[in-house]
Parts: structure tokens; C-alpha cells; sequence
């Protein structure tokens, strides 16, 4: 699946990246704790959380996640922002919760991360 493909199924407006749209996940991982992340996440898992944070940023960037959405309609800080720039990280937001975001891309083929 691609970022795009993902956010269509997410209903999702990008924030930064839309010119990496086309990269490919392979599984996604929601979690509100960066300790989780660090310890389940992949090389191109798609990360799916709550938290607005620069710190979510250097998370994915020191893991290699392409791409973050953010959950319920969450608003990214600047600072947020301008790190995912300076990255490369694609930066989304959704409506939905973080169980539903999760839910839909599984019911559309993305595994989990393992």
C-alpha cells in the first residue's frame, strides 16, 4: 500500500510530504507512547498516534517511518511541522479515532507491525 492509498482509505488532509505520496508502507502501528514505537515498529510502517510533538518527529526520522497521522483531527505544532519538513516525513491528520484509523487500514490489507 502507498501513503496515498492510505490516506484515501483515512479520509486524510496532508499537512507536509504530499510529494512522497507515492512511497510504500508495509504495515502501520498506532500508539500514543514513543517508548511502544521504539520497540514494535518497522522500517516503513506507517505510525499512527494522538501525540502533537516534535518528539514524535524524531521518533519516526530515527526509524524510518515515511509517514505519521495524526488522530482525531489532532493539529501538528509548527515546530512539529517544520521537523517533518526538514526530514522527509509525510505528515497527516484524520478524523477518525486512533482504534477506527487502525481498524480501516486493516480492513483494507495493512498489517500490523510484529
Amino acid at each position: 500500500m502507498t501513503i496515498a492509498e492510505a490516506a484515501a482509505i483515512l479520509n486524510c488532509k496532508t499537512v507536509c510530504g504530499a510529494d512522497k505520496m507515492d512511497r510504500p508502507v508495509s504495515s502501520a502501528c498506532g500508539a500514543d507512547l514513543m517508548s511502544d514505537v521504539l520497540t514494535f515498529v518497522k522500517e516503513n510502517c506507517l505510525l499512527l498516534t494522538g501525540m502533537v510533538n516534535a518528539h514524535v518527529v524524531r521518533t519516526a526520522e530515527m526509524l524510518d517511518v515515511p509517514c505519521i497521522v495524526l488522530v482525531r483531527g489532532k493539529v501538528p505544532t509548527q515546530d512539529m511541522i517544520e521537523l517533518a519538513e526538514q526530514t522527509g516525513v509525510t505528515l497527516l491528520t484524520c478524523e477518525y479515532t486512533l482504534y477506527e484509523a487502525c481498524g480501516r487500514l486493516y480492513q483494507n490489507g495493512l498489517p500490523p507491525c510484529k
